[in-house]
Order: C-alpha cells, then structure tokens, then sequence
C-alpha cells in the first residue's frame, strides 16, 4: 500500500522521505496510511533478528536473566513510572468497550454515520508499552541478591512521533539490558554497556560516537528536566550518520536512572535501601535502517566482515 500522493509530494527532496521511499521501493518495507507505521520483510526481519542475537550473546557474557515483554504494559505499573508527567504527547492508551446492547446499537450508529463512536470506549487495564524495561519493574519489589540483578528485555514499543524519517517509528524494537541494585554498580553497568555498543556497531561498519543527551521531556518544566540530565550526564547516546549532511541518528541509548524506578516499585538493595538501575538500550529497528542506508538495500552484498559480525 503506497502513502497518499500529497504527502509524498510535501517533502520533495527530503532525504529522510528519499530513504523511505528506497526501502518500501526494494520491497523491506510496506507502507500503512500512518507515518511512521510500517510492514516488515522477511528481509528486513531477518537483519532484526540477528541484532537480537548478537544482543543476547552479550548478555549471556553478563549472566543476564533474558525476559520478552508484551507490547502493552499495566496501566498501574505505567502511572509509577511517571512517564505520563514527562511525556504525555509520546504515550498511547488503550481503550475498550464494556457496553451494554443499547449501547453497542449506538457504536454501530456512529461507526456507520462517522461520528465520535470513540466516546463510547473507556480506558482500559493496559497502555502501549513506551520502553521494554518499564514491565521489568514492578516484577522485583523487594529486596535484591547482594550484587544486584541483571536482565535482558526485548519487546515491542510505542511512541507517538509520526515521521517519515524511516529511522522514527512509531511501532519500534526495543532491545535492553538492564542493571537493578546498587548505584555504583549501576553506574559502571551504563559505561561499560556503552563501549561494548560502539564496539558492536563498529563491528558493523557504522561510524558511532557517545554523546550526552537528554529525553524529549514535554513542556516548561521539561525544559529544566532536559538541562538537569545534560549536565549530569545520566543519558548517553550513541549516534550515527544515516542521512548525509543531515544530523546524527541516535541508535543506543545508555541511562542512569538513579531510584526513579526503585523508590515507586519498592525494590532495595541488599542493605535496603532503593535500588539504583541503569539500562544500555538498543533501537534495533533504528541500527537496521542505518546497516541499509550504510551498506546497500540487499543484506547478502554487504562487506563479509560485516556479514560475518552479524550472522555468525
């Protein structure tokens, strides 16, 4: 399914709209009539499946306990993550009918008539899981092993960022390992994270550097939020070149939570006090789209050092 001709036309020249155009021409990806909303090749699924591997292999050098998470996260465990305080243009909620049959005869009404048939839904347990570690969590109140725990978790993820950049999704990979317990260790688990991921997209034949970021907060108090993490260093990117002349793409994304998720789901460390977590998480649908607009649109001519760092 191709994309209305007048968004296609809106952006001549874009070489954001020119990269998606290549991969949806080449047949890697499908479009839907939502930016940022895309079908998958085989192809293309097969690239992602061997980030995840090559993911996996690194947590298992760490003795991670590996958990696949649903793409849609508690509505309970989602209001303790205090995500809705910070991004509430980013989330997406899910909302159900629980009607009766008069009221399902005036859903079918607006439906058929085009009117607001949503007004007749109410939220429902679950929201659109916005990172694949927030599920983690709420699974380990309590108090942890001396050392702390770490995880590996994958899973799908949504945020609300319509984008014909192909390398903005709004239904995207999350592939993350995770260190919960003390907050050196937390420390040293992001740092050390880091360099491993710029190692492994070196391996790739991505050129990738660390830089200090800051997440999209929403707002004017968002704006002192951004500046606070800034400069206290607690989120690292590694960003890439994937669009020529344009701005780098981040592709891993390194944090220090400090307690922000320890404090609400009650977990301490072995000395009881809250847990300190820090995630290395990788966008792998983003590091996908970087390999093809790095090396080709066809995975089987690209250089054998980087065939063989990824499908070994």
């Amino acid at each position: 399914m191709s994309e209305p001709a007048h968004d296609r036309s809106a952006v001549v020249g874009d070489p954001h709209r020119e990269l998606h155009d290549r991969l949806i021409e080449a047949g890697l990806l499908f479009a839907t009539p939502v930016q940022g909303l895309y079908g998958r090749s085989e192809t293309y699924q097969e690239v992602v499946r061997a980030l995840d591997a090559m993911v996996h292999r690194w947590a298992l050098t760490l003795e991670a306990t590996t958990i696949h998470v649903p793409p849609v996260l508690a509505r309970s465990t989602f209001d303790a993550t205090n995500y809705l305080q910070s991004f509430p243009d980013l989330m997406g909620s899910v909302h159900i009918f629980s009607g009766n049959d008069r009221t399902h005869a005036e859903l079918v009404r607006r439906v058929e008539a085009g009117g607001d048939w949503q007004a007749l839904l109410e939220p429902g347990e679950v929201v659109l899981s916005s990172a694949a570690c927030h599920a983690l969590y709420p699974m380990l109140s309590g108090r942890l092993p001396a050392g702390g725990r770490r995880f590996e978790v994958n899973g799908l993820c949504f945020r609300h960022e319509p984008s014909v950049d192909p390398a903005r999704m709004q239904s995207f990979s999350m592939h993350e390992v995770v260190y919960v317990g003390d907050p050196d260790d937390a420390q040293q688990h992001r740092d050390r994270g880091l360099r491993v991921a710029l190692a492994r997209l070196a391996e790739l034949g991505l050129e990738a550097e660390a830089v200090p970021a800051n997440d999209p907060f929403f707002g004017r108090l968002g704006t002192a939020l951004a500046a606070s993490q800034l400069e206290e260093e607690l989120k690292l990117e590694a960003v890439t070149p994937i669009f020529a002349g344009r701005e780098r793409t981040a592709v891993v994304s390194a944090n220090c939570h400090r307690d922000h998720f320890g404090q609400p789901f009650g977990i301490e460390n072995d000395a009881g006090a809250p847990a300190h977590s820090a995630c290395v998480a990788f966008g792998v649908d983003r590091i996908t789209i970087a390999l093809f607009a790095r090396h080709g649109l066809d995975p089987s001519t690209w250089p054998n050092e980087v065939r063989s760092a990824l499908f070994s």
